[in-house]
């Protein structure tokens, strides 16, 4: 393959120049194109990026661009049309998250993917940090035993969504890190929320995820919370992790702490749990931008034809679990496993009817 591969994004709003900042640095990145409908953004980002077209027609960028692929940061019920048309297009395409609205829009993306042998990545961008790869490799070595239960706080005042609830917006990057921890998918979802600003788009959610092997994972979300919160606990039958990655400097602390059930006794009075406190350690973190790690694996995996850590599948995996979350919430918290979520195919009512009000292919 050529030395550098060309690249366009389309959405240039909250998170789109992040991303273009990213490429744009990456020395095998030619960064050609840059679109949105908003000409006062284009025009702010040309200011930093004057070598960078910027362009409010996503057809251009599709068809006369000479891009090798694209980047979608566009509002979540844009992300279906937009990688399709790209993907038809013959375009290596990158969706940040969630994928798309529905498993079905998800499953149609990565058969087309497949068939024209194009790299399909998502953007769970927390995978790539130096902490969940640090944690990955603690658990894979086996220094916790084994993990009993995962719990997750992701808490903050705003961003308000107006297609998505705070489920569909914070969560996915809790449940990309427990996937990829536990190397497994949940059977089933419970899922509880309140709507206290916007009528039927949840600001408050509680998800709970119930795997094989008596193990769970519980993950909080808010956009109504004073704090900006990003907590999550991991209890082995050794040892516990705690990650925050608030924290400046010390991400990950590891607890020598656990409980012991005493394998022999003759009586109830006899019985007592064994509680051990150990001490606290705090591993070595390499100090490097998730998101830069993660725009250079997408290149890397045109470039050498690899499947992404992210990859559409695994896109395809998490909009399952926010689908059966969705399920849930309209029962009041029922248990849908995850085979029954396909009755949900979009985030929020709301989003449907906006959607349908809008142009197809909108950069936002």
């Amino acid at each position: 393959m050529k030395d550098q591969i060309n690249v366009g994004v389309v959405g240039c709003g909250y998170w789109g120049p992040n991303l273009i900042r990213n490429f744009r640095q990456l020395p095998d990145c030619n960064l050609k194109l840059m679109c949105d409908t908003s000409e006062q953004r284009l025009a702010h980002l040309k200011s930093l990026y004057p070598e960078v077209e910027g362009h409010k027609d996503l057809g251009h960028l599709l068809n006369g661009a000479g891009l090798d692929a694209v980047i979608i940061a566009t509002p979540v019920r844009f992300h279906y049309a937009m990688a399709k048309a790209s993907l038809l297009a013959g375009k290596h395409t990158f969706i940040e998250k969630p994928m798309a609205s529905s498993a079905e829009e998800c499953e149609e993306l990565i058969q087309i993917a497949e068939t024209k042998g194009l790299v399909l990545m998502v953007g769970h961008t927390f995978l790539y940090s130096p902490a969940v790869r640090k944690i990955k490799e603690i658990v894979d070595r086996g220094d916790i035993g084994d993990i009993r239960y995962m719990s997750s706080r992701r808490l903050n005042l705003g961003l308000f969504q107006k297609d998505i609830n705070v489920a569909w917006d914070l969560a996915p990057h809790d449940i990309s890190i427990i996937l990829h921890v536990l190397e497994e998918v949940p059977v089933s979802v419970n899922c509880r929320g309140e709507a206290h600003i916007t009528p039927g788009i949840e600001d408050v959610t509680n998800i709970h995820l119930t795997f094989r092997k008596h193990r769970s994972a519980l993950i909080q979300s808010s956009w109504l919370d004073p704090r900006k919160v990003r907590e999550m606990t991991i209890v082995g039958s050794k040892r516990m992790i705690v990650y925050d990655d608030v924290a400046p400097l010390e991400k990950i602390k590891i607890f020598d702490a656990r409980v012991e059930v005493p394998p022999h006794y003759d009586s109830f009075a006899e019985f007592q749990y064994s509680y051990h406190y150990g001490d606290m350690y705090v591993p070595y973190l390499k100090q490097e931008e998730p998101l830069k790690v993660e725009c250079q694996h997408f290149l890397d995996c045109i470039r050498n034809g690899r499947t992404p850590l992210t990859s559409g599948r695994r896109g395809l995996e998490l909009v399952k679990i926010l689908e059966a979350a969705s399920a849930s919430l309209k029962r009041n918290g029922a248990a849908i496993e995850i085979s029954e979520s396909r009755s949900v195919t979009s985030p929020t009512d709301a989003s449907k009817a906006q959607a349908a009000r809008e142009p197809e292919l909108v950069c936002a």
